[in-house]
């Protein structure tokens, strides 16, 4: 099981969680997935319009979603904790037990040349600004999925075949 964490869980990390369910559906994965936030400022919110649409233009649904906060008890139920940022990284780990603090990862950190780059906030920029970050998010995804796959990879008991 994977969680994806972005600031309010209205953007990235909801898109995250579609594209990965989306892949995961399309290649036969059993894969589960969910998002959160870091932040409490958009608890109960539905995903921006934006982002719904930017999913769309590829085909990919967004699920039923309302924003939430990451909880400590996430740390034990999902395999891996991926942020879209380092701060949401490092606000992952502050907040992880410390017997969990080895599943946070950040998402572009599976991407060949992308390590330690951040998935950019798009809520505060233009139209455009979503597609960007669904770029940014397909690829980690999609480099996440390949070392998933691999049988003795790092993530070989996340996903079952």
């Amino acid at each position: 099981m994977l969680l994806f964490v972005c600031t309010g869980n209205i953007c990235r990390s909801p898109m995250a969680q579609a594209y990965v369910v989306h892949r995961a559906r399309e290649d036969g994965l059993a894969l589960e997935a969910d998002s959160a936030a870091v932040s409490s400022e958009e608890v109960g919110r539905l995903p921006d319009g934006r982002a719904v649409a930017e999913l769309s233009r590829h085909g990919v649904a967004m699920p039923m979603h309302r924003a939430r906060q990451v909880r400590p008890a996430d740390f034990g139920r999902f395999d891996l904790v991926i942020g879209m940022t380092r701060s949401h990284c490092a606000s992952l780990r502050a907040l992880a037990p410390r017997a969990h603090a080895d599943k946070v990862r950040l998402l572009l950190d599976a991407v060949p040349g992308h390590a330690g780059r951040d998935v950019p906030d798009p809520w505060y920029g233009p139209e455009d600004a979503f597609a960007d970050a669904y770029a940014l998010i397909a690829a980690g995804i999609d480099a996440l999925i390949a070392a998933l796959r691999l049988p003795k990879g790092p993530f070989a008991s996340v996903v079952a075949r």
